[in-house]
């Protein structure tokens, strides 16, 4: 019959349940097989420390740095712009142009001094100075005193013998003027460096073979040899109008 055919072949292809127990436990075996086990543990086992490796690590090299070396000639190229450019030893120095407290301060110091050795005149008084030993060095301080000896149109290069040079040092100015300038201007053979200080209002007086920055802060007295008499100049008046700090 037909449908008992179709019974009997469906009977036929179902598979026992022997069989599907052997499949399954087959396939279980294999899942188990493909997994990782995990490893033993073996206690108080001595591991060996691993041999010191060397690490080279490269690290940038700076160029080093180079400054400028000028020369006198070097300097008198550069732009009229109302700063100072001044050298020392091949090195430049800049300070801004003065502001107004600056250039009275001075105007009262150089008074003082161009009226003290005015009647034989045995030294001028310029403003500004210069100091200039060729190719290197040129200084040109605010004040400088040099004998009369040298005769008006005399070259700065010819001048020698200064008795005193005076810087005004504001903010702009006070390092170089104490850091470099007063050390040079003593080196240089000028007798005596004043530093008048706009900041703290004093005046600080270094001479060769002595203390240096020797602070003045009422007045102040300048003996030069070739005078008979000492100059005595007040500081309150020449500081008068000026703020603190």
């Amino acid at each position: 019959m037909k449908g008992g055919g179709t019974q009997e072949a469906m009977i036929r292809t179902r598979p026992s349940l022997p069989s599907r127990c052997a499949a399954i436990w087959a396939h279980s075996r294999l899942k188990d097989e493909a997994m990782p086990r995990p490893a033993a543990i073996l206690p108080d086992v001595h591991l060996s420390p691993s041999a010191p490796r060397q690490h080279i690590m490269a690290m940038p090299i700076p160029a080093p740095i180079r400054v400028p070396n000028f020369t006198t000639d070097d300097l008198r190229r550069f732009p009229a712009d109302g700063q100072r450019y001044e050298l020392l030893n091949g090195m430049l120095l800049v300070t801004p142009a003065p502001g107004t407290a600056h250039q009275i301060v001075l105007s009262r110091v150089q008074l003082a001094l161009s009226a003290y050795l005015a009647p034989a005149v045995p030294a001028y008084c310029t403003s500004p100075g210069e100091i200039e030993i060729e190719p290197s060095v040129l200084l040109d301080p605010d004040l400088l005193v040099f004998p009369s000896s040298y005769p008006p149109g005399t070259p700065w290069t010819r001048i020698a013998g200064w008795w005193l040079a005076v810087e005004v040092s504001g903010r702009a100015s006070r390092v170089y003027d104490r850091d470099f300038k007063r050390d040079a201007y003593l080196a240089l053979g000028v007798r005596e460096v004043w530093l008048v200080d706009l900041q703290d209002q004093q005046v600080l007086i270094s001479r060769a073979d002595q203390p240096k920055d020797v602070p003045h802060r009422a007045s102040l007295l300048w003996h030069p040899p070739e005078m008979p008499a000492p100059l005595r100049i007040d500081l309150g008046k020449v500081f008068e109008g000026l703020g603190r700090g």
